[in-house]
């Protein structure tokens, strides 16, 4: 779940936090970034080539947070396109939902397509969200107690809440 809020934050999104986001020029660079900060180290390191393909994959699971009637739909497609099938592999066993020998590209595309279509059919799909502030796109998982979060973070929030203030004083 983690990977795919990654991936679409870092390469599909288009607005954060207010202000416009411009494509990294070195996608490989951003995502090297941002597994760092958050402490992944991929099983192989990622090429040029990778990073392009997966600016795809991250753009077929934004509609995903919206969480709307098309999500199921647009999840179903990308599942089938990368080939994501449920198998144990590795030693020890470990479950994946990608063919041993998928590459590394369609590997992550199956998982992070599996993992919010988890999400979607044990009825989670309200905690894919994304931010309702104006002018920004970034996408989260909601874990609050009761799927109340609205905005990606607290600058957002601010800015919605000034917003509305202003807007009701002029009124």
């Amino acid at each position: 779940m983690d990977l795919a809020v990654v991936l679409v934050n870092e390469l599909a999104v288009t607005q954060a936090r207010g202000r416009p986001v411009v494509p990294p020029a070195d996608r490989r660079a951003a995502l090297d970034a941002a597994f760092v900060q958050h402490g992944w180290v991929p099983s192989r390191a990622l090429t040029g080539a990778d990073a392009d393909r997966l600016a795809g994959v991250a753009a077929e699971l934004h509609p995903a947070f919206a969480a709307g009637p098309a999500a199921p739909a647009v999840l179903n497609q990308a599942l089938i396109r990368h080939g994501a099938v449920p198998n144990l592999h590795g030693d020890p066993p470990v479950l994946a939902f990608h063919s041993p020998d998928a590459d590394l590209v369609d590997a992550w595309a199956a998982d992070t397509g599996t993992a919010l279509a988890m999400v979607i059919g044990v009825g989670q799909g309200v905690r894919l969200r994304s931010c309702e502030a104006a002018s920004c796109d970034v996408v989260f998982f909601d874990v609050t107690r009761n799927a109340s979060r609205r905005f990606c973070g607290l600058s957002c929030q601010n800015r919605a809440k000034a917003s509305a203030y202003r807007a009701r004083r002029r009124t």
